[in-house]
């Protein structure tokens, strides 16, 4: 038996889904850049130096020279998300500005307004591994196609929660995403951990493609360094004149000290842990 009606009623219900196909899939945007911003709000940082590293974030899109790197790219536009995270236990990632493309001055000051106005919160550990897995989650999630892919982290202090930091960055690195580093190194100098932070990002955090580490050791570098770190990741070269350090070909910082201290209940974070022969 022929049924001549209904190869036209399946015409007609295909052009009825059109519509509704197209509102349902779109295609990725391209973009230069896919740019996740990771920012420690740990407990070990006072709220002015939280003030001051947000404000440091939100003036560097503010600067024409922002706008500037993004209009000599390929696209002329970007992806961005700010996002803040402390430790492992408990877990603690907060998306504080999603996804948004920058194209024009106008994203981009909405996105900065955006960040100015979002409150700040704190919360205890530092789990640089845990920031950084989540931080993939984002770029595997964000539906751009991006021409590249970075992480910028920016943290006060080592690993101390959660699975080994070179372990995160290992895998991140594998799957073509580069992590450029901005240490804190602002409080007690004389302690190990602070004057060592800068070799330790080095040598255990960044990794990939150009990667690199712009350390802040003075308050009003907040304002400086953190608007020539977005330009360089922005453009992807090497701007002439900054200060940087690239990742360790050698490391020469134990990337596990951390972690090994916390786990022992015994032993203050603060303190290396001696080595067998080893005197302090």
């Amino acid at each position: 038996m022929r049924y001549p009606k209904a190869s036209w009623l399946l015409c007609l219900t295909g052009v009825a889904l059109l519509p509704f196909v197209s509102a349902w899939y779109r295609a990725p945007v391209d973009v230069d850049l896919a740019l996740v911003i990771a920012v420690d709000v740990s407990t070990s940082m006072d709220p002015d130096e939280q003030d001051l590293q947000r404000q440091g974030y939100v003036e560097a899109f503010r600067s024409p020279m922002v706008y500037g790197a993004i209009r000599e790219g390929m696209t002329g536009r970007i992806a961005v998300t700010y996002m803040e995270w402390a430790g492992a236990h408990p877990r603690f990632q907060n998306v504080v500005v999603p996804w948004t493309v920058l194209e024009s001055p106008k994203d981009i000051i909405s996105f900065a307004d955006r960040l100015a106005q979002a409150p700040i919160y704190r919360k205890s550990g530092t789990s640089i591994s845990e920031a950084l897995d989540f931080s993939m989650d984002l770029l595997a999630s964000n539906g751009f196609l991006a021409s590249r892919r970075v992480i910028d982290i920016s943290g006060d202090g080592a690993n101390n929660q959660g699975s080994l930091v070179t372990e995160a960055r290992d895998r991140a690195v594998a799957r073509g995403v580069t992590i450029n580093g901005l240490p804190i190194m602002l409080r007690d100098p004389d302690r190990r951990e602070n004057a060592t932070l800068d070799a330790y990002y080095r040598d255990c955090v960044i990794g990939g493609s150009n990667a690199f580490v712009i350390p802040v050791r003075e308050r009003k570098q907040f304002l400086t360094e953190t608007r020539i770190k977005i330009v360089r990741e922005i453009a992807g070269r090497i701007v002439s004149g900054l200060p940087t350090q690239t990742a360790g070909i050698r490391p020469g910082t134990d990337c596990d000290t951390s972690e090994s201290l916390w786990d022992d209940p015994g032993s203050d974070p603060h303190i290396p842990r001696r080595s067998a022969g080893q005197e302090l």
